[in-house]
């Protein structure tokens, strides 16, 4: 079983990163459903695991939701799967240290978007809707309240929830890079993921399933959900790429610059050796 220090972490992010820019467009399009659907299936255990706790649980019965919830990471960092949140760290994080160009990075970035928007509404349609998951009893009325809770929030709420989310799920990846051990990955992935879900933080891809979920059972609107979603997905970036990939980058990766006017030195302190006494 190995484990990496964090210098080495940021070396083996990079590269993870470069190697996801430069994934064939099938590919990332494949990965990135399957991690859509895997992130709206944790929130899918979810709900259904705490719809009809009673009201006197409180928040025990959020922290219960937020204990099954990492499921959906496991899948996508063990299984396989190309998750926008992570990659909005690892991808800049290789743009970053010089490895890839910008218009790579937002080519990726745009692809796995749009993929895991297709998982997750894929599993918002069928299992939430056709069968009926998301849409009877309590089921429905926990769908509508925790989607209502996002919806109202404001547009700057929204972006610095997005922040706060996506600087825990960054950290839950790298957390995942640090250990080659399948036990260690899960541990490290579940407490800050559920740390960012028992808080209420905004996840745009567990968003790619709640909001249409509520939507297809006909409450919201289409336009509330475009709403939500661009200030979800710009606090997200801002929360991987800057708050996890930006300050790893400075501590470890970034390169110190040589001094363009170095200090002169008399011959008595640049090139006479003193004893030590």
């Amino acid at each position: 079983m190995a484990s990496y220090k964090p210098g080495q972490i940021a070396e083996k992010t990079v590269e993870t990163g470069v190697a996801k820019a430069n994934n064939p467009w099938t590919v990332a399009v494949v990965l990135g459903f399957l991690a859509g659907a895997f992130i709206a299936l944790g929130f899918l255990l979810d709900i259904r695991v705490i719809a009809s706790a009673p009201k006197e649980w409180g928040s025990i019965a959020t922290f219960i939701g937020a204990a099954v919830f990492p499921v959906g990471l496991v899948l996508v960092l063990i299984a396989g799967g190309e998750l926008l949140t992570g990659n909005m760290m690892a991808v800049p994080l290789a743009r970053w240290a010089g490895r890839i160009k910008t218009g790579v990075m937002l080519r990726n970035l745009a692809i796995i978007t749009l993929s895991n928007f297709a998982g997750a509404l894929f599993v918002a349609f069928f299992f939430g809707h056709v069968l009926g998951l998301t849409e009877t009893g309590p089921y429905l009325d926990k769908v509508v309240d925790m989607a209502g809770h996002k919806l109202h929030e404001s547009f700057l709420q929204s972006f610095i929830s997005g922040i706060g989310c996506n600087w825990l799920v960054a950290l839950a990846v790298w957390l995942a890079y640090s250990t080659d051990s399948i036990g260690g990955k899960i541990i490290g992935i579940w407490f800050p993921t559920m740390a960012f879900v028992a808080i209420g933080f905004q996840h745009v891809v567990a968003n790619m399933f709640l909001i249409p979920a509520a939507i297809f059972a006909g409450h919201f609107s289409w336009a509330d959900y475009v709403m939500n979603f661009i200030p979800v997905w710009l606090g997200n970036f801002v929360g991987g790429s800057l708050f996890v990939a930006g300050a790893y980058w400075l501590a470890y990766l970034k390169k110190p610059q040589a001094n363009a006017h170095p200090v002169n030195e008399s011959p008595t302190t640049s090139s006479v050796a003193h004893p030590i006494r």
